[in-house]
């Protein structure tokens, strides 16, 4: 495609800078690459060159993947989005709403005023909150000594809402429950569920909730950025024997695949040569299911992991099926409509079905919405469409 020497010089420069420790982007159409670089290391500790094949934790990039696995089984009527998940899993039977803590710091809950559904819980509006994001879910987890989301624990997944289910908008743990009903109607865990209906059939064999040892020689390390710009190696791995499987954040994979799912998305349920969603399920993912609700911005309370994330402020957002979906067109070129999402450690996608087009490109840094990062993605996505448009002008 036009423009690949200007991504590449875009990319490169951020890794020389110093700016990131290394990037893998890859942009297709539904039916080819079109884009394809890798730049810098895979860890700064270390000196490997960064690859093409190179593995990420692609954290909530997770979601997307664990959604769809939910639909597929929408489609065989053995999931249905409108009806009381609690009737299927157990502990969210009785939701409880936090109110706030007494004098003494203790938690007060009153019961939730209505059930929560499956489309609630893949829509972030089941009342659900992230402790990085919220302040009362934060206070929560300390006060009771629940684990944090990331150790994979069951116990970590007890926690109340933040606001009655259908209310508001707000990020959280939902869709680590719809890993949940996965697993409750299809009798197989997550990871093998995935693999056997989503992964295996994509063609996506370097994705995976556990590395294996052909991954973990080409897994890219954490890096943490100091307050002053500065970039260091950090420890940081997944529990590689969870107790459940986090279907909102657990999966690591590489760029390659992850576009593999990009491009399923971009014709209507097909790729690798099946047909893994059907069209008309892929469609209702891709609208706002909503309704009058929009996604607002999320203010830090853990600035080690999370920057305030407030992506287009000046546009309404809307949410599918676990997408952001954007209403007007981006100053990058990404068409009103298009769908994206990202994962803890910056990785980011795009996928465009106005105009055939979608993005995957992946770091590992934290905290989340690190600037040097967006500028990376915003300079990759505004290059790829400046190449399609020259590529229509000279067709």
């Amino acid at each position: 495609m036009q423009g690949k020497a200007q991504i590449d010089q875009i990319l490169r420069q951020k890794c020389e800078a110093g700016e990131l420790p290394g990037v893998v982007a890859m942009a297709a159409t539904g039916n080819e690459v079109i884009y394809q670089g890798a730049f810098g290391k895979r860890d700064l500790a270390r000196g490997d060159a960064m690859t093409a094949d190179s593995v990420f934790w692609i954290a909530s990039m997770t979601k997307a993947i664990t959604t769809a696995a939910g639909m597929q089984l929408v489609e065989q009527g053995k999931l249905a989005l409108d009806e009381p998940i609690g009737k299927l899993l157990p502990d969210l039977a009785a939701p409880q709403v936090l109110e706030g803590f007494d004098a003494k710091g203790e938690p007060k809950l009153r019961a939730a005023k209505k059930p929560i559904t499956l489309r609630q819980l893949m829509t972030h509006t089941a009342g659900f909150a992230y402790n990085m994001w919220n302040g009362d879910c934060a206070q929560y987890l300390e006060k009771t000594g629940t684990p944090a989301i990331t150790t994979c624990q069951n116990a970590a997944l007890k926690t109340p809402l933040m606001s009655d289910p259908g209310t508001r908008w707000e990020y959280g743990t939902n869709i680590d429950f719809v890993g949940k009903a996965v697993e409750a109607v299809s009798g197989q865990r997550l990871d093998a569920y995935l693999r056997d209906h989503l992964l295996a059939p994509l063609g996506m064999n370097d994705t995976g909730f556990k590395i294996t040892d052909q991954m973990r020689q080409r897994l890219v390390g954490m890096h943490a950025r100091g307050e002053d710009g500065s970039l260091a190696s950090i420890p940081f791995e997944l529990e590689q024997n969870p107790e459940f499987h986090m279907g909102g954040g657990g999966l690591y994979g590489t760029a390659a695949d992850y576009i593999k799912f990009t491009q399923m998305i971009l014709n209507k349920g097909r790729g690798n040569g099946n047909q893994v969603l059907k069209p008309e399920t892929v469609a209702l993912m891709s609208q706002n299911n909503i309704g009058e609700l929009s996604m607002g911005k999320m203010t830090t309370v853990a600035p080690v992991y999370t920057n305030d994330v407030d992506l287009y402020p000046d546009m309404v957002k809307k949410w599918g099926l676990s997408f952001l979906i954007t209403t007007a067109r981006t100053p990058e070129g990404r068409s009103a409509g298009s769908l994206a999402w990202a994962g803890l450690a910056n990785t980011y996608f795009w996928i465009d079905p106005a105009r055939n087009v979608a993005g995957v490109i992946l770091m590992q840094l934290l905290p989340f919405a690190d600037g040097k990062c967006l500028e990376a993605f915003a300079g990759f996505e505004r290059a790829v469409y400046a190449g399609l448009d020259a590529g229509q002008k000279a067709a």
